[in-house]
């Protein structure tokens, strides 16, 4: 009786477990992290979503990490400099809520003097929450030699599962 019941639960333990081909959850300590975000978007708008990529990692540190010790850096120098730029307020009226939100978890914004003059900015042209830079490439090698990882802040155009399937029908058969 005693085995009969131990197969029992075995088989219902594999069973609620799952097939074997199944993803498994790495949740281990994520620890501080210093982070340097490099921007160089085409469209400014593009620039919503590395934001995102931003509060996502935020998000992660808070859950698995160490945030408080812990530090993220934009480093900007594409056409997403006009939606950092206080001038265009009145195009992208949410931005600075956005840009605010990340540095009071203390994620900083640095932006490329000669981009911003390329695009006919000045150093004062920028929100109070930008730092003004020499160089992007410049700050992020000085970044890197302090210990920060380097991630680009491509975007890619992303689709759901339900956008995926209506495209390969096959996979429903």
């Amino acid at each position: 009786m005693r085995h009969l019941m131990f197969g029992f639960l075995l088989c219902s333990s594999l069973a609620i477990a799952g097939p074997d081909d199944v993803s498994k959850f790495d949740g281990s300590s994520l620890g501080a992290q210093k982070v340097a975000y490099q921007f160089n978007y085409e469209k400014p708008e593009e620039m919503i979503q590395g934001l995102g990529y931003l509060a996502n990692h935020l998000q992660g540190l808070k859950e698995f990490g160490d945030l408080k010790n812990s530090h993220l850096v934009i480093v900007a120098h594409g056409n997403e400099l006009h939606m950092l730029s206080r001038l265009n307020k009145a195009a992208y009226p949410d931005v600075y809520d956005r840009l605010k939100a990340l540095t009071d978890q203390g994620v900083s914004i640095h932006v490329c003097r000669n981009a911003a003059k390329f695009r006919g900015y000045k150093q004062e042209d920028f929100y109070d929450l930008v730092t003004v830079v020499p160089a992007a490439m410049t700050d992020l090698g000085k970044l890197q030699a302090k210990g920060y990882s380097y991630i680009s802040g491509d975007v890619v155009n992303r689709t759901k599962r339900a956008d995926f399937l209506a495209k390969h029908p096959e996979i429903l058969d």
